[in-house]
């Protein structure tokens, strides 16, 4: 067992070593930015189930942006609506397609049937690029401004800074929240400068339009489309930037049931991704004709069934456990040291990522100094709640399910507590 535990430690390690690096270079090293850029033509598409009480916010925010608004246009595809979806968003200045199918259900299935009403009503090449958001998304003035910098730059896929309108809630929405700057700070924004790809993170995406014709309109329909949709575009060649300076927020879940099912999804996407692209993110990594040779291990480690090795580890203790007290030489307090150190050490390796992220984003992040510091703690219990999630995630048929958005706020709401942040 000492082997095996050996062997599962190299692997894992291998696996990601090449984080700390990220973390370095995300710690000391300023953002990519892009001074020059051209005017192109945007689509925004939006995917909303029921989502009356914020979609309004969201379309406000990018009838205000800094961005000529003759160049965007925006799309809402009001997905098996049962609410004013479809009425709030046309007030807004949206156009809205309409959408019933019980059977195709997910957001890839919506992003689909929108994409190709517009090519019906717009054609192939009348917009230059596509932003993807979620009808709860709230975006900063200047952020398709500063996207399209990047965009300009020559990026074909460009992912943003996520972060949270409802930070200060409490454990579950602190602890998403955390997890999404950390991954902006030190995972793409060092990806970026090392000049490797990044990765699309759910919402606040960018693609141009050769992407939709060379794969024939989005054509992603695992539970997790994004990452379906990023590895699927590496594989090919494609790398896929990210503009630290363009930032959205995002609504967390607030109840830990909530939660639950939506990071049930996470993971048993992660595993169908895993499944159906694990074996050519493998050969990718050795084709020498792959430009994204690196992407493709770095990705590989993102949806590796870390879960499954857990579980082996946990089984494997327990077996350790019982051998001894057959052979009499299990030892309570050696056992208590083992749990101790164990999760003292898991939780000391959370809550340091915890806290590098607040000290350094302390500013983006909009909540009470005592609510930041007091959510550091709790972070690595978030983080724990992975592992029975992760488990029944592997058993459990899983399918998509809207979560529902309550947090209905504005940029002004969002950013009451700026005195506090200072």
């Amino acid at each position: 067992m000492q082997i095996v535990f050996l062997i599962i430690s190299i692997l894992t390690t291998l696996l990601f070593v090449h984080q700390s690096v990220y973390l370095l270079v995300g710690l000391f090293h300023k953002p990519k930015t892009f001074k020059e850029a051209k005017e192109n033509r945007y689509a925004v598409l939006i995917s909303a189930r029921n989502e009356d009480n914020v979609i309004g916010h969201l379309l406000n925010s990018i009838n205000l942006q800094s961005y000529p608004s003759e160049l965007v246009d925006i799309y809402v595809v009001a997905d098996n609506c049962q609410d004013k979806t479809a009425e709030v968003s046309r007030k807004c200045g949206a156009t809205v397609f309409e959408r019933f199918d019980t059977e195709k259900v997910g957001k890839g299935y919506a992003l689909d049937f929108l994409l190709d009403n517009i090519k019906k009503l717009k054609g192939e090449d009348f917009y230059d690029g596509y932003f993807v958001f979620d009808a709860d998304n709230i975006l900063e003035p200047d952020f398709i401004e500063q996207m399209n910098y990047t965009f300009s730059a020559g990026y074909k896929i460009i992912t943003s800074y996520r972060n949270s309108k409802n930070y200060d809630t409490n454990w579950i929405t602190s602890g998403y929240a955390m997890w999404f700057l950390r991954e902006a700070r030190y995972i793409n924004k060092a990806r970026m400068i090392l000049n490797t790809s990044c990765a699309i993170s759910g919402t606040g995406f960018l693609f141009h339009k050769d992407i939709l014709k060379r794969r024939g309109g989005w054509k992603c329909y695992l539970l997790t489309e994004d990452i379906e949709f990023t590895i699927a575009n590496i594989i090919e060649g494609e790398k896929v930037g990210y503009c630290h300076n363009a930032m959205l927020y995002d609504e967390q879940p607030e109840t830990l049931s909530q939660s639950w099912n939506q990071r049930l999804r996470w993971a048993r996407g992660f595993l169908e991704v895993f499944f159906h692209y694990g074996h050519k993110l493998i050969a990718g990594i050795f084709k020498n004709k792959n430009k994204n040779r690196f992407s493709c291990f770095d990705l590989f480690s993102v949806i590796a069934p870390l879960t499954i090795i857990t579980i082996i580890c946990l089984i494997m203790f327990g077996v350790g456990v019982v051998v001894d007290l057959a052979n009499g030489t299990f030892s309570l307090s050696g056992f208590l040291m083992t749990v101790l150190s164990t999760l003292s050490g898991s939780y000391l390796g959370y809550f340091f990522l915890g806290l590098i992220t607040v000290i350094t984003e302390w500013r983006a992040i909009n909540a009470t100094a005592m609510r930041k510091i007091l959510f550091l703690f709790t972070f690595p219990l978030y983080m724990a709640t992975w592992i029975p999630i992760g488990f029944v995630a592997l058993f459990k048929k899983v399918e998509w399910k809207p979560i529902k958005h309550c947090v209905s706020k504005d940029i002004n709401d969002i950013k009451k507590n700026d005195k506090a942040k200072k």
